[in-house]
């Protein structure tokens, strides 16, 4: 979710019924996560709200004129940093709204075909990745003689030995994981089950950092700081993904990296790091838990080790023709 996404001020009950029935739609028949229907409810709450604000009537009146006026206010709206937002992030209320009105098609209501509504053109999608030494000074900045500091060098190797998402690692549990074996499943995005590897150095610190524990909660990972829960239970002591971003980001700045790395810098890494070394894009876009290969497209051009070679031999060859 991109930072402009904060409670509403004001809440209207301006297509209640629609967004209802489209998200438990979603929940029921769709099976999303409650993490996507957490954003689809935000997105089109925010259109609401302006259709409200700009007087518009029922669902059915809604017109291409006024979508297009929509799709304006949102290029115009601010992020909490006082930034635009980006044309991606513009899309996903667009795909929210397009997604509502094709439910609303299939059962019978007289609204604007969501075929009309295009999405906007994005800019071109930037991926940062840590270099090699870079990502030894982070793995290595952890204090390693502190439980905590244990705890911290597991989950940088494990967000860099397996790719996965910190939704996925906080949800992990003890048993989740087999450290002989160095794989286990995990639940990703759409419910979508997949098999993640831990490297052998990976498994070695994460076996450490079990061992050392002498408490009896089943998160992989727990909080040794922080606001004490009166509740004493297993998930009153789970980390949180703002944790473990944070957690993240405080290596970052100890290891004095020249980037802003986050948790998801880190997965942008696993998978530059495979394709660097000749592993075939369908095998990566497997163990990232891509549903389209056009999502894992964007790593290639920064690890086409072949474009690289053919810079190097046909480049300085020039050079040298023109220095005779």
């Amino acid at each position: 979710m991109d930072t402009a996404q904060k409670p509403l001020k004001e809440k209207t009950d301006k297509f209640e019924k629609e967004i209802t029935e489209f998200l438990e739609y979603l929940e029921v028949e769709r099976n999303v996560s409650p993490l996507t229907l957490r954003d689809y409810k935000h997105y089109l709450e925010v259109f609401a709200n302006w259709a409200n604000d700009n007087n518009i009537g029922e669902i059915e009146s809604v017109d291409i004129k006024q979508i297009r006026s929509f799709r304006l206010f949102l290029s115009r709206k601010l992020t909490q940093d006082g930034e635009p937002i980006k044309k991606i992030t513009q899309n996903y209320y667009v795909i929210a709204l397009r997604a509502m009105l094709r439910f609303l098609v299939k059962n019978d209501r007289q609204v604007i075909s969501p075929d009309k509504i295009e999405l906007g053109k994005q800019e071109g999608r930037q991926v940062k990745f840590l270099t090699q030494d870079h990502l030894n000074r982070l793995l290595n900045s952890p204090n390693v003689n502190e439980l905590s500091g244990l705890r911290d060098k597991a989950i940088l190797e494990m967000l860099f030995s397996t790719g996965l998402r910190v939704s996925e690692m906080v949800s992990l549990d003890r048993d989740s994981i087999d450290l002989n074996s160095g794989e286990f499943g995990v639940m990703g995005k759409g419910r979508r089950v997949r098999v993640v590897f831990l490297s052998p150095d990976s498994a070695t610190w994460v076996a450490r950092y079990l061992n050392a524990r002498d408490d009896h909660y089943e998160p992989l990972f727990v909080r040794y700081k922080g606001k004490k829960s009166i509740v004493d239970d297993d998930e009153s002591h789970r980390l949180t993904s703002r944790s473990i971003q944070r957690i993240v980001e405080g290596y970052v700045k100890k290891a004095q990296l020249p980037i802003k790395a986050t948790p998801h810098t880190l997965r942008h890494s696993f998978a530059t790091d495979l394709l660097n070394n000749g592993a075939d894009i369908r095998s990566v876009q497997e163990m990232l838990g891509h549903k389209n290969i056009a999502t894992t497209q964007i790593y290639t051009h920064v690890t086409n080790r072949q474009l690289r070679e053919v810079h190097q031999a046909f480049h300085g060859r020039k050079k040298d023709k023109l220095d005779e």
